[in-house]
């Protein structure tokens, strides 16, 4: 026997020469990465940004509302030389008394009185104790109490914040999870001002809405975004009516500059040093840059909090987190192809330089015009060096390089195409499959009445536009809540609350039927534009049902499809198919029994809306009968809650 010995295989390793060419490929794109981590790190980018920002709101001051529901009372330097400094509790009593007998809403004193000041203590502590309207401030940074004796109820903190170059841009509206004492001095003065004790809860809750910072609002990079912090829209420096201490004591401010307002107030000398620089001051021209006593910016907080109760105004809009991290990979993913472009560099240059003009222009104008903040500098700057790191390998690419690539993308066009759409049907394969689970889920079927009828009088075209028209009214009102339409059954669709995300059984139920008013809302005012065309009436059953499904994706490599199947699925195509003769108005909205549960878990009914118990009906397919209840069609005039939603 002839024993031959084979040799040892070893694995193929890269060519030297092709290691230096991937080096040198890499080399300009990771000095562009180290540039701008270096940016990133050193705030540099947000300083920019900053910058910006306050050239827009020096461009734009925001208008001044009149009547200013806000006055201060300020201690200017006339004040401290008539009275001294500290101002004795005893003239600080006497100006609360005045300004309570003058019909102040709500007083804020923005002085610390931890400690008092004279020997007539007691009657400023007794206002604390006593007076309804009077607010005593603390400072929980610096641990400084409040007055002595003060309720819980009328205590409020007075930090501000500020942020690393000295300007107070944002602004602390509360703090969850504090005790009743720890709330913010403009939201006390206004619960107090208004009679609104929910204010808290409410910013809490979401009934009061706003655009709340996180760590990277806007040109902001990892910022204390802690508690529900706000872009504090400023009015006109000097905007609100301001009085000194003197002038109050002596009888001289006008009676309509107190009654009915919120009264702060605090010290404007420029010696007490309680000034901040604001955005719409950063670019006056002057011997000195101008400062916003503290108590002046108190109450440009309180006249914001008061603009988003009585009109909405949210203030000032930032991008969700997730869509201020993504724009630096947007940024280079655009410089990238604008530097590995196949065009000349000259082209290339030209592209980036109106790239990045636009871009800056439209976050300008965004935050000029449409008060929109969106950080621009870092992803601009990200753009920038993509593509001059693509210009530095373009130019050191050699032209044996530029050969290689043009004959491995000369050989064959249909193979890489093949090759790049199997990449991406892997990554969806892996990634997009929702694997199957068991999910608590609402359950919507429609169907049309008397579809056959109608479409015997349209041509093709008219009858799928007549559908269309009612599927309009439908999906918009299932998506906005985080509904899904999961199919369309011809002339009827099946959707899910509650698959692939659930907000709760119960939020899901309810959302569900917030719904399920629009449609009926908007069926109604379709109806009505078609009986002005002359073209024939939409009625729509509606049938719901809450339970369990099986949810995830079905099909093969092929086609994939996010399935709901399952007892829940079979009870609400069921129910809105019973007894269909037995339909009054446009749309007849039935629920299930287990439906109802979740509405009304503790079954009282308190929201307006107007139920007809069906009663119990067996349903195919199932042993266990369900009760049935029909939404209808009520006359009331009041607005429910879930009524309200519907419109929203």
């Amino acid at each position: 026997m002839v024993v031959v010995e084979l040799p040892r295989w070893r694995p193929s390793r890269p060519s030297r020469p092709a290691l230096g060419r991937w080096a040198r490929a890499l080399v300009p794109y990771g000095a562009a990465a180290l540039v701008l981590l270096g940016l990133r790190q050193s705030l540099v980018a947000e300083a920019v940004d900053l910058q910006v920002y306050d050239l827009v709101s020096w461009l734009r001051p925001w208008p001044t509302p009149l009547p200013a529901p806000v006055s201060l009372i300020g201690i200017g330097e006339l004040d401290i030389a008539a009275y001294g400094w500290p101002i004795d509790d005893r003239l600080l009593c006497q100006a609360i008394g005045r300004l309570s007998e003058e019909g102040a809403v709500a007083i804020g004193l923005d002085l610390y009185r931890d400690k008092g000041v004279g020997p007539q203590q007691e009657c400023l502590r007794q206002e604390a104790r006593t007076n309804p309207r009077f607010v005593s401030i603390f400072n929980a940074a610096e641990a400084i109490q409040p007055i002595p004796g003060t309720p819980a109820g009328r205590r409020a903190f007075n930090d501000l914040v500020v942020d690393s170059d000295g300007v107070v841009r944002r602004d602390l509206v509360h703090v969850s999870g504090q005790d009743a004492a720890t709330v913010a001095l403009p939201l006390r003065l206004v619960q107090i001002a208004r009679g609104l004790p929910w204010i808290p809860q409410a910013v809490e809750d979401g009934r009061l809405p706003g655009y709340w910072l996180h760590p990277f609002s806007g040109g902001y990079d990892r910022i204390d975004a802690a508690g529900y912090q706000q872009m504090l829209p400023f009015r006109a420096p000097g905007s609100l009516p301001i009085w000194s201490l003197s002038e109050l004591l002596n009888g001289s401010t006008p009676p309509a500059g107190i009654r009915g307002r919120i009264v702060l107030i605090g010290s404007t000398a420029p010696s007490l040093r309680d000034l901040f620089p604001v955005p719409q001051s950063r670019f006056r021209l002057g011997a000195s840059q101008y400062q916003m006593p503290g108590v002046e910016v108190h109450g440009h907080r309180v006249l914001a909090l008061l603009d988003r109760l009585d009109h909405g105004d949210r203030g000032i809009r930032v991008l969700p987190g997730w869509a201020e991290l993504l724009l630096l990979p947007i940024g280079l993913l655009i410089g990238l192809l604008l530097g590995e472009g196949r065009g000349s560099l000259r082209r290339s240059l030209v592209a980036v330089l109106l790239t990045l003009l636009a871009f800056w222009g439209l976050g300008f104008a965004l935050l000029l015009l449409g008060r929109i903040w969106i950080g621009t500098t870092l992803p601009l700057a990200g753009l920038a060096l993509a593509a001059v790191a693509g210009w530095l390998r373009r130019g050191s690419a050699s032209h044996e390089q530029r050969q290689q690539i043009e004959k491995l993308l000369g050989q064959s066009t249909s193979p890489a195409v093949a090759r790049q759409l199997w990449e991406q049907r892997d990554t969806l394969l892996a990634d997009g499959r929702f694997e199957g689970r068991q999910l608590p889920a609402t359950v919507i079927f429609t169907d049309l009445r008397n579809f056959t009828t109608v479409s015997e009088g349209l041509t093709p075209s008219a009858l799928l536009a007549w559908i269309n028209r009612g599927m309009a009214c439908c999906v918009p009102a299932i998506t906005r809540r985080n509904g899904m339409v999961n199919k369309f059954t011809g002339d009827g669709m099946m959707a899910v609350f509650g698959a692939p995300l659930s907000a709760g059984p119960d939020q899901d139920a309810r959302d569900a039927l917030a719904s399920l008013l629009e449609i009926r809302a908007g069926m109604e005012a379709l109806n009505h534009q078609l009986a002005l065309e002359g073209a024939p009436a939409m009625r729509m059953r509606l049938g719901v049902h809450s339970g369990m499904v099986l949810a995830g994706s079905m099909g093969s490599s092929e086609r994939l499809e996010y399935a709901i199947m399952g007892d829940a699925v079979n009870c609400a195509s069921r129910i809105e198919g019973l007894e269909k003769d037995r339909h009054e108005g446009l749309c007849r909205i039935l629920v299930s029994g287990h439906t109802f549960a979740l509405l009304y878990p503790e079954g009282r009914q308190d929201d307006g809306l107007h139920w007809q118990c069906w009663g119990d009906f067996q349903v195919k397919g199932r042993q266990e009968p369900l009760e049935i209840w029909e939404l209808r069609e009520g006359d009331s005039t009041s607005q429910p809650p879930l009524a309200a939603a519907a419109q929203g």
